[in-house]
């Protein structure tokens, strides 16, 4: 099985994750930020990935540090369970409807970190989660994986909907592009590394 088990631990933040990506997507998550809980639920159940997060946070500040460095984490974990990346597909991508969103991701374990997120919210706040940390946390996931990640909104106008799809739609694709793939002779590029 892929798997790793990851802590972090700064002045602002500990945190420690175990992942599985060879999972059937079940998750045990404490952020203290209950929304942002819920929608890394939803990444880990659509992308059949089993996910343990307890993160604990200087939360008397805002929640900025915590939900960056649980993002960091993940990347980093997302990378050490894929290892070598021998036999992936390398490439993933979802078109995600949820009643009036309507959002697409597209992921690349290139090696090469880069974030593209095209959504506006119309809320400073979905419960507790702030909505610009949305953006934040996937630049963080996409420097801890040395992902390349494209996310854009395509339809919607509730924000619950909206940010629940991007999570849901990330764990999708994610799901597609770590899948292995027994075509795959080494890794998916010409170069002969993903790095």
């Amino acid at each position: 099985m892929r798997h790793a088990t990851i802590e972090r631990s700064t002045r602002e933040t500990k945190i420690n994750m175990e992942i599985n990506i060879d999972g059937t997507g079940k998750s045990h998550i404490y952020t203290s930020v209950g929304f942002f809980d819920h929608c890394l639920e939803q990444f880990s159940k659509h992308g059949f990935i089993d996910l343990y997060v307890n993160a604990e946070g200087d939360t008397e500040v805002d929640f900025h540090h915590t939900i960056e460095d649980v993002g960091i984490v993940l990347g980093k974990g997302l990378s050490t369970s894929l290892g070598d990346k021998e036999g992936i597909a390398r490439y993933g991508h979802c078109v995600l409807p949820m009643e009036d969103a309507l959002v697409i991701c597209a992921a690349d374990f290139s090696g090469r970190a880069f974030l593209a997120f095209d959504a506006q919210f119309s809320t400073e706040r979905i419960g507790e989660l702030e909505t610009e940390m949305i953006e934040e946390f996937f630049r963080a996931v996409c420097l801890g994986a040395g992902l390349n990640l494209h996310i854009k909104l395509l339809a919607g106008k509730n924000n619950h909907h909206i940010a629940e799809a991007m999570f849901k739609a990330f764990g999708r694709a994610v799901a597609q592009a770590i899948s292995i793939d027994p075509r795959v002779v080494g890794v998916m590029s010409t170069k002969g590394k993903l790095e």
